[in-house]
C-alpha cells in the first residue's frame, strides 16, 4: 500500500475573509516529502477591507485594485482538487472561504476511497490537528510558533526567498503561510514511522472528531 508521501498534496492559504473576499491566495505542493511547486497572486476585493484587517495581512484596497477576482481561479482549484487532496493549517477556515465562492467542485477523486468520486473540496489534510495529536508537548497550534519550535524558520525563509514576492515574505502573507504549513507537512516525512503512514491515516490524524476518525480508521482496515 502506498504511503502519503507518494501523493501530491496541495497546501492552501488565503488572506481575506467573507466580507472582503479572498484578497490573496498561496499554494504550495508537497510530494515525496519535499515542496515541489508554489504559486500566489493578489485578488480584487469583493467587499470592504477594514483597517484592522490590513494591519494583520498588510493588504489595502489600493494594493489589490485591478487584480483579477479570485473567482477566475476556478480551473486552477479544480485541477488541484483532481490531482491531490487539499491541505491547510486549521483547514476549516480555508474550506469555508473556498466554499463561499464555489460550494462544490466537479466530481473529483475521493482520496479516502481508491477509485471513488466525491463532490466536495475535502476531506482536508490539517497540520494543526496532525501536530496537536502527534506532538502534544508542543502545546501550540499557532503556525509561527510551531515553525520556531520545530527549528524550521531558516528553511522557511530560504523557501520564501525562492517563491514569495519580496514584500510578502512574512507571516499573514498567503504564500509565506502556505509554505510554512507545507514545510510542517514535509518535515513529517523525515521521521520514518510517520513517512510510512497511508494517506487515509493522515486524513484520520487531520480530524479531531472522534466519529470521523473512527470511520476513517475503519476504512483503513478494509
Amino acid at each position: 500500500m502506498s504511503t502519503w508521501i507518494d501523493q501530491a498534496i496541495h497546501f492552501i492559504d488565503f488572506e481575506g475573509n467573507r466580507s472582503s473576499g479572498i484578497l490573496e491566495f498561496g499554494i504550495a505542493t508537497v510530494l515525496g516529502g519535499k515542496i515541489t511547486d508554489a504559486r500566489t497572486r493578489l485578488c480584487s476585493a469583493t467587499g470592504r477591507i477594514h483597517s484592522d484587517e490590513t494591519e494583520v495581512h498588510g493588504l489595502s484596497a489600493a494594493d489589490v485594485a485591478g487584480s483579477p477576482p479570485f473567482s477566475e481561479e476556478w480551473n486552477t482549484f479544480i485541477a488541484l482538487r483532481n490531482s491531490g487532496p487539499l491541505a491547510a493549517h486549521y483547514a476549516g477556515t480555508e474550506n469555508g472561504l473556498l466554499k463561499a465562492v464555489w460550494p462544490y467542485p466537479r466530481h473529483s477523486p475521493d482520496f479516502t476511497k481508491p477509485g471513488g468520486q466525491s463532490a466536495d473540496w475535502g476531506p482536508w489534510i490539517d497540520t494543526a490537528s496532525i501536530y496537536a495529536q502527534l506532538y502534544p508537548a508542543l502545546d501550540c497550534g499557532k503556525l509561527e510558533t510551531l515553525i520556531e519550535r520545530c527549528g524550521l524558520q531558516a528553511e522557511l525563509d530560504a523557501l520564501a526567498a525562492s517563491y514569495c514576492p519580496p514584500q510578502r515574505r512574512r507571516y499573514h502573507a498567503a504564500l509565506y503561510d502556505a509554505l510554512a504549513g507545507a514545510l510542517l507537512l514535509a518535515a513529517l516525512a523525515r521521521h520514518a514511522s510517520i513517512a510510512e503512514l497511508t494517506l487515509l491515516q493522515l486524513f484520520s490524524l487531520s480530524t479531531r472528531s472522534g466519529d470521523k476518525r473512527d470511520n476513517l480508521q475503519q476504512q483503513s482496515l478494509f
